[in-house]
């Protein structure tokens, strides 16, 4: 199996400079969809529901103190296969095209990170894991209704 790692990298390959956070959110959006689309996870690692949103923590130890980034020091785009692939490149093109802001804001409207949050204030720290399960219901009831 691929890891965040090498799903960071093949992001920026293919997309260029961007911020922390965008890479962040790029990267949940990829796993939920390959859980959706391709019934399996793109990678291991878990994603915590952070107070600005989906957080792989492992990604953000390497981006720490960076806001912009445009190569990732890790990661081998090669252990991605053509599925994988292609599902990141669908994602790319349908999220990449807005601010960090707005896919931050749009984590914080849908059910998994809400509900991975749920007791804690605004803006408080948290370090709650949101399941494949949740990204998997979710984002395959959003599938449906279109």
């Amino acid at each position: 199996m691929a890891t965040v790692h090498d799903v960071a990298a093949y992001i920026l390959k293919k997309h260029g400079r961007m911020s922390a956070m965008k890479l962040q959110k790029l990267v949940y959006y990829c796993q939920a969809w390959s859980l959706v689309w391709d019934d399996r996870p793109l990678f291991k690692e878990r994603i915590k529901a952070w107070a600005n949103g989906p957080v792989v923590p492992a990604l953000y130890e390497l981006h720490r103190g960076k806001f912009d980034v445009s190569k990732w020091p890790s990661g081998d785009i090669k252990r991605l296969d053509d599925t994988a692939r292609e599902t990141i490149d669908i994602v790319i093109n349908c999220y990449a095209k807005h601010s960090a802001q707005w896919l931050s804001d749009l984590t914080h409207s849908e059910e998994p990170w809400k509900n991975a949050r749920l007791g804690l204030a605004d803006g408080e720290r948290g370090d709650s894991v949101i399941a494949n399960a949740a990204l998997m219901d979710y984002y395959a009831n959003l599938e449906a209704d279109e």
